[in-house]
Parts: structure tokens; sequence; C-alpha cells
């Protein structure tokens, strides 16, 4: 019997962990499990967050996270599974950069953190202990990491460009509203 391999074994608790957790938070979207909102729940929050449209922006988290948790853990498509999570967690880590660094003020370090873990899995790979292993690494060539990291980056950059500006427009308009309600009440604050 050939001896366990460390590295392979770390490989398999990172992948096991962070997929479960990414696959969890995930199924909170998509589900409502976990004492999550489901699609319907998830939609209104992402269209409060900046995110339009809703319906269409929960599908995408719910799907980066959950499948890209199932992918992760199981070690299947590596790449593609690690890409899919770390863009899912760019658009939490926007949404959660006001609050600054740490996640007790309500920061984006627990995003950030697993974004960087299933970036990490997806270019260092699975491991021997994977379904990657066992189909010859067919979904996780050089070329799948290129690609699968480029169109991640690339699509969570437009989503997370698209809401910044969202978020901006929508700031400028209750600016000039609040500027206006002050104007209509008048210098001694009273109509």
């Amino acid at each position: 019997m050939a001896c366990l391999n460390r590295k392979d074994l770390g490989l398999l608790a990172l992948r096991l962990g962070t997929g479960g957790v990414l696959f969890a938070h995930g199924a909170q979207k998509l589900f409502g499990w976990f004492g999550g909102g489901g699609l319907e729940g998830t939609a209104k929050a992402m269209e409060s967050m900046g995110f339009h449209p809703g319906d269409r922006a929960a599908i995408a988290a719910g799907l980066g996270e959950a499948g890209g948790g199932v992918f992760l853990a199981l070690g299947a498509a590596t790449p593609a599974a690690g890409a899919a999570a770390a863009g899912a967690m760019a658009g939490a880590v926007a949404v959660h950069r006001p609050g600054g660094f740490f996640a007790m003020k309500g920061g984006y370090e627990y995003p950030a953190f697993l974004g960087f873990v299933a970036a990490g899995l997806g270019l260092a790979g699975p491991g021997r202990y994977s379904f990657d292993h066992v189909t010859r690494h067919r979904l996780d060539r050089p070329a799948m990491v290129v690609l699968a990291f480029a169109a991640s980056a690339a699509a969570a950059a437009a989503v997370v460009g698209k809401r910044e500006a969202t978020v901006a427009a929508q700031a400028e308009v209750a600016e000039e509203e609040a500027e206006a309600e002050a104007q209509a009440q008048g210098p001694s604050g009273s109509a």
C-alpha cells in the first residue's frame, strides 16, 4: 500500500472545507437552505446592493458559489471551479468594501479569503485524491487555467463595474434629493 502524500491530503482538506462553505452559501441563495432567502429573497437583496437585474445576479452568484464549491470539493474541472468561485467572491468583496477589511466591521475579509483560497486551488490543481486525477486531468490543463481565469476576471470586472456605476448613480440621486429637500424647508427648517 502506497504511503499517503501529505500535499495531496492537504489539497483534499482545503478543497472539502472551502468547497463545503461555498456550497452552503450558494445553496442559501439558490434554494433557501441553511436559513437563506432562496432565489426570490436573494434577487431582492441583489437589487438593493446595486446588482441589476437581481434575479440574474442571484442565479450567477448562487451557481458560482454552490457549483464552484461542489466542483472544488470533488476536484472536478478544478481551474473552472476555482475561477467561478473566485469571481463570485469578487462581487461579494465589492459589496463589503465600504466596511473596510475586517469582517467584524462588515468588511470584505471573509469573501476575499474564500476567493483567494478558491483561486489558489484552481491554480495549484486538485491533487491526487480528485476526479481530475481519475480522469487524467482532461479538464485541468494549462489552457483551461488561462481560459477559466481570464473569463472569470472579465465577467467579474464587468459585473462589479456595472454595480459600481449603479451605486454611484443612486448615491448622486439621493444627494440631489436631500439637497432639494433642504432647500424646500428653507433656512428655518420648516416649510
